[in-house]
């Protein structure tokens, strides 16, 4: 009477935890004999409760074979049997054969990936990567990569109890199966927050932990699906191998049961050793930073100017921008981007021209507005060539914004232009007079070899003109953004049409040239 009462509990218990119906009976025997881990048998079972892969693999285990009718004696053998599983084989206790391999070697469905590399030592071993590339997030989302060959065990598996998980369910198919990433993910999550101070794994998140896994030995075992579905590999110059994990599930999807079971053991072979993990990469989301730059002098690019691999320039506005930016974020690299460019010597005043930078992979992923300012002060104090303003963080879709109507804004320009003829006041007036004056431009000679040959129609809106003498005058332009001044004011050897030249009938020639304004509301502007 005591003895049932015990019985009975435990059998409470275990409901609590796994749960299973008395139809899974079949399928979990036979996953057992067949050498599938206790968390596979889980997964085969479709069973989708996170909190039921949390437990040891051994109580698991222990579970599994209480909930089908294994005796006490069993259970205590199987106890034993995970206690000395270092021991040869010979010594350990005896439990059904076919069973007891399920805890003591390698699982035939995950490869281990679900006994071996699934613990506190993996989850340690993750902990210590992300701790050691110094990432500030409360965020983590867990990448697992698994080698091809473990799609053709699992399918290998599903056949195996295809007929009982139907006879069970009807509605259960293949796409029910809680997949190994799944799985491994949920057992990780605790494990890694307490490893990490608390840091989250969820499902999205800025900072990518990829864990991979290969198992050299079972390699071949995809093989006779490119004989077989020989259309779902086709081999590319940016792959190692034409097996695939998307090409393989390719195959196993237009592979008849038949003729898989032809050329692949069902259930699968069991294999002598677990996965092997690779090395722990973690990747931060890009984040976004933008602002407006003043370029004061004549002698400094862009970005930097380097011709057959030599640097021409000693710094560049990219770079005396940049520099302080990545430190604050202890960022990995950048990408630069802007509203346009000005050449070397030519200067941006007014308002500034937009910027955005691309930081990548970013140990830090935000700064107060506070520090934000600071950063835009060591900015303007390490060079008196460039100034910021403001300076900011940005989202990737707004990052849309500074390049939206890219040929429809507009774009102020001052110009000092010399003539080789005299001019006279009716000259100005002619050009103050000029409006929405249409050219046509061939790609310039000067930038020809990074552009394509191409004939481009600008518009320019205004023109005003000032007297400076016989043979200068400044000019003022506000035009189409995308518009070579430099061109209209020379004429490019008549690549532009119409040009200055033509205008004032005589040869012009453009000895400054500075960038007023670039009419983009794009960053917000900040407060000072």
């Amino acid at each position: 009477m005591l003895l049932s009462g015990r019985f009975k509990i435990r059998t409470i218990v275990i409901d609590e935890m796994l749960p299973l119906k008395e139809k899974d009976k079949v399928i979990i025997r036979k996953l057992l004999a067949s050498g599938c881990c206790a968390r596979c048998v889980l997964r085969f079972c479709c069973i989708g409760v996170p909190d039921a892969y949390r437990h040891t693999r051994q109580e698991t285990l222990r579970q599994l074979r209480a909930f089908i009718g294994a005796s006490p004696e069993e259970e205590n053998a199987d106890s034993q049997n995970a206690a000395v599983s270092a021991e040869p084989a010979k010594k350990r206790s005896k439990l059904e054969p076919e069973e007891a391999a399920a805890e003591s070697s390698v699982c035939v469905a995950c490869l281990g990936v679900l006994q071996h590399l699934s613990d506190v030592g993996q989850a340690v071993q993750i902990a210590d990567a992300v701790k050691k590339e110094k990432y500030e997030v409360d965020t983590l989302v867990l990448s697992i990569s698994l080698p091809a060959q473990m799609c053709v065990r699992e399918h290998s598996c599903w056949l195996h109890v295809k007929e009982q998980v139907r006879a069970k369910c009807g509605v259960l198919g293949r796409d029910d199966v809680i997949q190994v990433k799944e799985a491994f993910k949920w057992i990780m999550q605790g494990l890694l927050a307490q490893e990490l101070d608390g840091v989250a794994v969820v499902t999205k998140s800025a900072l990518e932990v990829s864990v991979g896994f290969t198992h050299p030995e079972t390699d071949g075992d995809c093989h006779f699906l490119a004989s077989t579905c020989p259309d779902c590999f086709k081999a590319s110059k940016n792959k190692r191998s034409v097996f695939t994990r998307m090409a393989v599930v390719k195959a196993l999807e237009k592979i008849p049961d038949g003729e898989f079971i032809k050329h692949s053991a069902c259930p699968p072979s069991r294999p002598s050793s677990s996965c092997t993990p690779q090395d722990v990469q973690c990747v931060h989301a890009s984040i976004y930073v933008a602002g407006r730059y003043n370029k004061f002098c004549r002698s400094l690019p862009q970005t930097p100017w380097l011709i057959d691999g030599q640097r021409r320039m000693e710094s560049s506005v990219e770079e005396l921008i940049a520099a302080p930016v990545l430190a604050a974020f202890a960022a990995q690299g950048f990408n630069f981007s802007s509203s346009g460019r000005e050449d070397v010597d030519v200067r941006t005043l007014g308002n500034g021209r937009p910027f955005a930078l691309e930081l990548l992979n970013p140990r830090r992923s935000r700064l107060s507005e506070e520090k934000m300012r600071s950063v835009q002060e060591l900015i303007n104090a390490s060079s008196e060539k460039i100034r910021v303003r403001d300076l900011q963080m940005v989202s990737r879709d707004a990052m849309s914004r500074m390049k939206e109507g890219e040929e429809e804004k507009t774009k102020s320009y001052q110009a000092l232009v010399w003539t080789q003829k005299s001019i006279r006041e009716d000259d100005i007036a002619f050009i103050n007079h000029i409006k929405d004056l249409r050219v046509a431009q061939k790609t310039p000679l000067r930038v020809l070899h990074r552009r394509t040959l191409a004939v481009r129609q600008r518009l320019i809106h205004s023109m005003s003109a000032a007297l400076l003498d016989r043979h200068h005058f400044r000019l003022g332009l506000k035009t189409q953004a995308g518009t070579y001044i430099k061109e209209f004011v020379h004429g490019d050897f008549g690549r532009t049409k119409p040009n200055l030249c033509q205008l004032l009938d005589t040869h012009t020639d453009i000895l400054e040239l500075d960038v007023q304004s670039v009419d983009v509301d794009w960053p917000p502007t900040l407060p000072d």
